[in-house]
């Protein structure tokens, strides 16, 4: 069952939530909606769910217009970020609801819960109540209510964002998993890039009611379309300066940009991530810039330094592996160099160019 969205518009007053917005998830992929708060990404599929209507566009799953369908004929899986458990009911009885709503038989009601308990391995729990079950498990029975109806598609608004980190972690691996055993299409929304780049097929990068970029975690990640996107997917360090006559002048980096042979002069800004930076205790290439070295926090998978140009005025994150950390012995006040291997140059109008 693939969803096809076609220039889906929403105003709330004078806030424009969504500007002609389309997307395609296609049928059994996972599809993940990523931006910041206010970009339109809850707006979008709530409009999907039914539970918002559009100013204009359409909705479409697979071959069927549902835009003007209520959610219950939508026949949608919807699993909120707060769990929206009923806390009076079992877990049993949590998952049944939809059912028993649907007037199924106690029979077949049994039956489908216990598979679903299975499933999102909850077997053994199904008498206990939500307020003795931990913020994971709270959230695994949500989604077993939600597939308990046999959705068509199933919708997840920031399913994880109430759990600590630990929790996140775990959970969105296992959705991952589950999703591989019944390949139902899902949307889901999360701020987290993250969290969207190991759970989903396909990523859709939104800003101000308007999509800046869509594509697989890889494509997204490693071919950012806009400024926007490069920035929003994690710390970068960024260069403001100029282009002309083949050349990019960033101030702190000066690189080849045949891009741009022209000689009238245009603003640009390079953005280079911080595991794209090289530290070493000598001059090494054209372009290494001399820095001084100014935190270091080595805990965790990689070392972090930070670093500040006195000739630029500017400072700079660096990640280190920790076996390359270990080999250079740095200590606050060093006097080291720095180079990047991988520069993304954009100039206002156009598409990046990779160095």
């Amino acid at each position: 069952m693939s969803i096809v969205v076609k220039n889906l518009s929403k105003q709330f007053g004078s806030f424009k939530a969504l500007d002609n917005v389309s997307l395609e998830a296609q049928s059994g992929a996972l599809l993940a909606l990523l931006g910041p708060s206010g970009s339109g990404k809850t707006t979008l599929l709530r409009i999907i769910a039914g539970l918002e209507s559009a100013d204009q566009g359409q909705v479409m799953y697979a071959d069927e217009d549902v835009t003007q369908q209520s959610p219950k004929d939508r026949q949608v899986g919807f699993v909120f970020q707060h769990y929206a458990l009923f806390r009076h009911m079992t877990v049993y009885e949590n998952v049944a609801f939809g059912m028993r709503v649907r007037k199924k038989s106690n029979a077949e009601i049994k039956s489908r819960v216990n598979e679903l308990l299975h499933l999102v391995r909850l077997e053994g729990l199904n008498q206990r109540y939500p307020s003795q079950l931990s913020g994971g498990q709270r959230q695994r029975v949500a989604l077993a209510r939600a597939l308990a109806v046999q959705p068509r598609i199933l919708l997840l608004d920031e399913p994880f964002g109430a759990l600590d980190a630990k929790v996140r972690q775990e959970l969105r691996q296992w959705l991952r998993q589950l999703h591989d055993e019944i390949h139902l299409t899902t949307v889901f929304v999360t701020h987290d890039q993250e969290e969207a780049f190991e759970v989903a097929d396909r990523v859709v990068v939104m800003r101000s009611g308007h999509i800046e970029q869509s594509g697989t975690p890889q494509e997204v990640f490693d071919h950012p379309a806009t400024p926007f996107v490069m920035d929003f997917l994690g710390n970068v360090n960024v260069f403001h300066g100029r282009v002309e006559n083949g050349m990019a002048m960033m101030g702190a980096l000066n690189i080849a940009y045949p891009e741009y042979p022209h000689a009238e002069s245009r603003q640009a800004t390079a953005y280079v991530r911080p595991h794209e930076l090289d530290i070493e205790r000598i001059p090494f290439g054209a372009s290494s810039l001399e820095v001084r070295v100014l935190q270091l926090n080595p805990a965790g998978s990689v070392a972090k330094v930070r670093v500040f140009s006195e000739q630029f005025g500017v400072a700079l994150n660096v990640d280190l592996n920790l076996e390359r950390y270990a080999e250079l012995r740095l200590h606050p006040g060093d006097l080291v160099y720095v180079a990047a291997r991988r520069v993304r140059v954009f100039m206002p109008g156009t598409q990046d160019y990779e160095i």
